[in-house]
């Protein structure tokens, strides 16, 4: 029996099944020794925990390097580890109930405080860094300029994104900008579309997967006028691009213990700074005026 024939035979409903077994047996030849024992061990690693394994603990496992790993996961067609573990959390959202998944991920890291700080933090490092290296600044610079030319923002989010949209409309009206935060779905979110006009911007955050309001939003957008930012992973970007003005990558993904929001909200802090430093006289009065206002209502 080959390798790639024993490949298919051993896994079988695995993580990220489709698509990882495909690259794998694409590109096992291509692999050194070391590199293919971490391949084998990845197509039959459990996706709950892949997610939340570290670069040095596959590496372990492997009887490899955590710079093996990293190399492996280049080598099988992904940006890094990162994107491979953002597959498996993809399809464990499709798969597995939110309990469960809570479940999987205490399991998985237990009680241990110190293993607990070291996965949040790189699982932050690594998204926030995949993130910069993904976004192009022609990209940022359209945003900004959407932003700061706009009559009203609305900014909207549901669930794990309801925060980068929160977080931009407080940033913006902190700015004297006009922006409002919409999180309603289902008959709800026609009264929040009534307002939007020609002049004003949608930013919408988005999971990895589309929301059936989606498209309602997005068609009524482009019949107003209103222009259209998304913020979200590259498939969604891709799926709706002929209908956006622009869209910025930042990456992310549920099932994971740093939040899904991380990447989102610092690429929100981005986009407010280049609109401060537009409208930097609005923004240093309005910033006066908030001062003022707590400071009354602190002496109350």
């Amino acid at each position: 029996m080959t390798d790639k024939s024993r490949l298919e035979a051993n896994t079988s409903g695995e993580v990220a099944a489709e698509d990882l077994r495909a690259r794998v047996q694409e590109r096992l030849d291509g692999l050194s020794r070391a590199e293919q024992k971490v391949a084998r061990y990845l197509l039959n690693m459990p996706q709950e925990q892949l997610v939340f394994a570290t670069a040095e603990e596959l590496g372990q496992h492997t009887g490899t390097s955590d710079a093996t790993v990293v190399r492996t996961a280049r080598k099988l067609g992904y940006s890094g580890l990162p994107e491979l573990k953002r597959e498996a959390g993809r399809a464990l959202v499709t798969t597995v109930a939110p309990a469960t998944r809570l479940e999987q991920r205490l399991a998985s890291i237990g009680p241990d405080l110190e293993r607990a700080m070291v996965t949040v933090f790189t699982e932050a490092r690594d998204e926030l860094e995949n993130t910069l290296a993904a976004l192009e600044l022609e990209d940022v610079r359209t945003a900004v300029s959407l932003l700061s030319h706009a009559r009203e923002v609305m900014a909207f989010g549901v669930g794990g994104s309801e925060l980068g949209a929160r977080h931009l409309a407080l940033r913006l009206n902190r700015l004297g900008r006009r922006a409002r935060f919409v999180g309603s779905t289902g008959f709800r979110l026609a009264d929040d579309l009534l307002p939007l006009g020609r002049d004003d911007v949608v930013v919408i955050y988005l999971p990895g997967r589309a929301l059936p309001e989606l498209e309602v939003l997005l068609d009524h957008a482009q019949v107003v006028g209103a222009r259209r930012i998304l913020i979200s992973e590259r498939r969604l970007a891709k799926q709706f691009a002929p209908q956006l003005d622009v869209a910025l990558y930042a990456a992310g993904g549920a099932g994971r213990v740093a939040a899904e929001s991380t990447s989102a909200l610092t690429l929100t802090d981005l986009l407010v700074h280049g609109v401060a430093t537009l409208h930097e006289t609005q923004a240093v009065e309005t910033r006066n005026t908030l001062t003022t206002l707590r400071e009354r209502l602190l002496r109350k």
